[in-house]
């Protein structure tokens, strides 16, 4: 259920999506209200459940993991059973850094980050294709990257 948010609750959340570590102080300066009423408001948007968490996003490349692999997966089963065991299995791979169940010939997609196509490979070998679950796997391995964002597109939603 979509919250009814203000332009000032817009303008908030986007500042926070593109730095987290600005103070209530300097939020509340760039949209133009008084530091307690801001304290306030974004203290609201996280009781509502609209601000998560708060986090450090991390430079992969400097990290060194240099692999994005998108899967698409299949199940040998579509049963309840057989879903909550995959998706169980799937939140206890660090590499697995997005799930979704999808729409249309694939029953899940994957986003898989690597150190380098070795570590895939021992991955896809040593964990996804040792699960009883999967039927068929195919990997589409990320060339370059063009846009890589965790902002959600809140303007477009006035």
């Amino acid at each position: 259920m979509a919250i009814d948010l203000t332009r000032q609750d817009i303008h908030i959340l986007e500042l926070l999506q593109r730095d987290a570590a600005l103070s209530t102080g300097a939020i509340a300066e760039k949209v133009n209200m008084s530091q307690s009423p801001c304290w306030r408001r974004i203290n609201r948007l996280e009781q509502e459940g609209l601000i998560q968490q708060r986090v450090a996003l991390l430079n992969r490349d400097k990290l060194g993991m240099e692999v994005v692999v998108f899967a698409t997966i299949n199940l040998t089963s579509t049963g309840r059973q057989n879903l909550m065991a995959f998706e169980q299995d799937v939140k206890d791979y660090p590499e697995v850094v997005e799930c979704y169940t999808m729409t249309g010939i694939w029953d899940y997609m994957l986003k898989i980050v690597t150190r380098d196509i070795r570590h895939y490979e021992a991955f896809v070998r040593e964990t996804l294709t040792d699960s009883p679950h999967i039927r068929e796997l195919h990997s589409h391995m990320a060339v370059t990257e063009i846009k890589n964002t965790t902002a959600l597109p809140l303007a477009t939603q006035l």
